[in-house]
C-alpha cells in the first residue's frame, strides 16, 4: 500500500495520462480502480495493468482522478463529488481555470472544498492507453492547482501523489497555470503545426533536403487534432495573449525582410531587427530549465560522432558511464545514407573537459575537440 496516496484510487478516463497514472500508482503500491466511457478501453486498460475493473461491490474510492478531455471534465468532477461524498476529487486536464468555473457551476458549493485541480506536465506524441507508460511522469513537474476553498490537506495529498509517481510538485493558482502552459505548451503546439503546414507545398525533392532542425521544430505537430481543439479552445484567452506577442515579432521580421531582397543597403535597422530576434531567441532558450530544474547554463553539450554500425551507440553510453559522468540529456541526429550519426550529449559543465578528453582517448571523435 502506498504511504502517501489514499486508497483506493478511482481513475475515470483511461487514455494516455489516465493509463500512465494508473500504472505509476500501482507501482507505488496504491490500489487502482479504472472506469472509462468505452467498455473496450476499460478492458484494455485492465489487461495492460492500469488497474482493476470496477464492480458494485468495490469499496468507495478515497481519491478520484478525472482524466478526461477538458470539455467534459467539470461535469465528471461534479458527478464524482456527488457519487463519493467522502472522496477527494482531482482532475488532470491541461487547463485549470475553465474547469474550476465549470465545477463551481455544476457542483454543490458544500462539495467544493474536496475538489483540487492538477496537471502532470508530461505527454507523448501518441495517444490512447496503448501508449501509456508507468515512467511517463519521472522527473516532470506536477502542477497542483488549489482554489480558494480547497482543503489544505488536499494540497498535501496531491503533493504526495506527485512524489509517488516520481514527479516534482509545483503549486500554482489555476489562472497562473493557464498562462504558464500557454507559453510552454499550447503556443508551441500552434507554432509547430503552423510550420508543418508550410511543408504541404514543397515537392519531394525539396523535402529531401530536410535536416534535424526541421524535425526538431515540427516534432509535436504530429498530435491529435480533436484533443488540441479542446485544449486550445479551453485556454483561448491565455493562448491568444501569447500568440499576439508572437505576431508582433513576426510582423517586425516581415517588415525587415521586406527591405532586404536585392538591396545592398537595406533600411536602417533591418539587420538589427533580425539580429535582435535571433539573440532574444538565444536568451529565451537558455531560460528553459535543465533536467533537474536548474538553468541550462549548468550543462555543456558535446557532439560525438557515432559510426552507423550496430551496437556503437550502446558502446558510447556504456563508456560514458565507465568514465563516471552522468548523462543529463541525449539527442540523436542521423540522416539516411550518412556513415555516422551525431550524438548530442548534455552533461554537467564541470565534467565537460573530463568527458571530452576521456572519449578522445578511447577513440571517439568529439566535434571541435
Amino acid at each position: 500500500m502506498s504511504a502517501l496516496v489514499p486508497s483506493p484510487v478511482r481513475i475515470i478516463g483511461t487514455g494516455l495520462i489516465g493509463g500512465s497514472l494508473g500504472m505509476a500508482l500501482r507501482r507505488s503500491g496504491a490500489e487502482v480502480q479504472v472506469e472509462d466511457v468505452s467498455p473496450g478501453t476499460t478492458a484494455l486498460a485492465v489487461e495492460l495493468g492500469v488497474g482493476i475493473a470496477t464492480t458494485a461491490q468495490d469499496p468507495a474510492p478515497a481519491l478520484v482522478v478525472v482524466a478526461a478531455p477538458p470539455d467534459v471534465t467539470a461535469r465528471i468532477v461534479a458527478d464524482s463529488l456527488r457519487r463519493w461524498p467522502r472522496a477527494l476529487v482531482t482532475d488532470v486536464a491541461s487547463v485549470k481555470q475553465i474547469v474550476l468555473e465549470g465545477v463551481r457551476h455544476h457542483a454543490d458549493p458544500e462539495d467544493l472544498p474536496r475538489y483540487i485541480g492538477a496537471h502532470p506536465m508530461a505527454g507523448r506524441e501518441v495517444s490512447g492507453v496503448i501508449a501509456a507508460r508507468g515512467d511517463l511522469f519521472q522527473g516532470r513537474p506536477f502542477v497542483v492547482a488549489p482554489h480558494e476553498d480547497t482543503r489544505p490537506e488536499a494540497v498535501s495529498v496531491l503533493k504526495g501523489l506527485a512524489a509517488e509517481i516520481g514527479s516534482v510538485p509545483v503549486v500554482m493558482r489555476p489562472a497562473a497555470h493557464d498562462l504558464a502552459v500557454a507559453h510552454v505548451s499550447h503556443a508551441p503546439q500552434v507554432m509547430s503545426s503552423l510550420l508543418a503546414t508550410s511543408l504541404l507545398a514543397p515537392d519531394e525533392a525539396a523535402l529531401g533536403l530536410a535536416g534535424q532542425g526541421l524535425r526538431d521544430t515540427t516534432r509535436i505537430a504530429d498530435s491529435d487534432p480533436r484533443l488540441w481543439v479542446e485544449i486550445l479552445g479551453a485556454n483561448a484567452a491565455a493562448v491568444s495573449t501569447v500568440l499576439e506577442e508572437l505576431r508582433t515579432r513576426l510582423d517586425d521580421v516581415l517588415a525587415a525582410l521586406g527591405t532586404m531582397p536585392g538591396d545592398p543597403d537595406p533600411a536602417v535597422g533591418s539587420r538589427r531587427a533580425l539580429a535582435e530576434l535571433i539573440a532574444d531567441g538565444n536568451r529565451g532558450v537558455r531560460r528553459i530549465p535543465g533536467k533537474h530544474g536548474g538553468a541550462t547554463d549548468a550543462f555543456a553539450t558535446l557532439t560525438v560522432l557515432v559510426p552507423d554500425r550496430p551496437g556503437e551507440l550502446a558502446r558510447l553510453l556504456t563508456e560514458i558511464g565507465e568514465i563516471g559522468v552522468n548523462l543529463e540529456d541525449l539527442r540523436l541526429e542521423h540522416e539516411l545514407g550518412r556513415e555516422v550519426g551525431l550524438a548530442h550529449v548534455a552533461v554537467d559543465a564541470a565534467r565537460e573537459d573530463l568527458l571530452t578528453r576521456s572519449l578522445t582517448e578511447r577513440g571517439w571523435r568529439v566535434a571541435d575537440a
